[in-house]
């Protein structure tokens, strides 16, 4: 039987997005879809709805009536300054704001490795490590993360953030073998996110079962959350295309990878 009688997933017509909506059909009467950009036409147990997540009117419309928010929108990697501000920062805000005005009393939210992304790889880090982002993108993922916690503390909305880090069909670098997680994987962190019993305000990291890691999840073992694949797998081949890199390159140093070598977006 499904859990929610309408199931929201904002920032449907991305790449993670896409495969939410097929593999959260399940826990739903109904999926409302939504995001800025053009989606596939809606099946008969869906709703298609474009919106704009730094428009408060909108997305008061578009969460309402829904039991449940899956929020992948916003900026979907490095953009300028305000970009960020309105799809990161003002849709997140907005988001659970209109959570917190339905009655909406839980979300799982699509935060990022990038919110820590300064911790170097022999550091380690688990899920109360604190923030350290690596970018402007990385810095909207902290906001949103402690505007999670919140809203939980002061209104009672169950939030997981899920510091996603490389989620792509395989892994295809060598910083992806202890990064890497599967489609398969992360629709089953989501689902865990969405049925545990109680979640409270959870971060946690979008990992597979990788050999390498460069953090841990032993402290929210709660979620029940049990990856089944490995970029194990696919180490023979990323290892005979990739060179290993200097490991006094920032990129390699730290674990935001790429993003610790780029610098403002703004600038020209």
């Amino acid at each position: 039987m499904p859990r929610f009688t309408r199931l929201l997933i904002t920032g449907a017509a991305g790449n993670l997005g896409t495969e939410l909506r097929k593999g959260l059909a399940p826990l739903a009467t109904t999926l409302r879809l939504t995001d800025r950009a053009e989606m596939a036409p809606a099946a008969g147990h869906e709703e298609v709805v474009q919106c704009e997540l730094g428009d408060f009117d909108e997305v008061m419309r578009v969460v309402e009536g829904c039991d449940g928010v899956v929020h992948f929108g916003a900026a979907p990697v490095e953009k300028p300054w305000a970009e960020i501000l309105d799809s990161s920062i003002k849709g997140g805000y907005n988001v659970y704001e209109a959570a917190r005005r339905h009655g909406i009393r839980r979300v799982v939210y699509a935060s990022s490795i990038h919110a820590v992304g300064y911790v170097r790889r022999e550091e380690g880090a688990d899920t109360d490590t604190a923030h350290r982002p690596d970018s402007l993108y990385g810095v909207s993922k902290c906001f949103v993360e402690d505007l999670a916690k919140m809203y939980f503390h002061k209104f009672g909305i169950e939030s997981a953030c899920l510091r996603i880090n490389s989620c792509f069909p395989e892994p295809a670098d060598r910083r992806h073998l202890a990064t890497w997680m599967s489609f398969r994987d992360l629709v089953q962190l989501v689902e865990r996110c969405l049925l545990a019993e109680r979640i409270g305000h959870t971060v946690v990291y979008g990992i597979s079962d990788n050999r390498e890691a460069f953090f841990s999840n032993h402290k929210v073992v709660h979620l029940g959350y049990r990856p089944q694949e490995s970029a194990e797998d696919y180490r023979a081949a990323v290892e005979a295309k990739t060179a290993p890199g200097d490991p006094f390159d920032p990129a390699v140093e730290y674990v935001g990878g790429v993003f610790c070598n780029y610098g403002h977006p703004d600038d020209d």
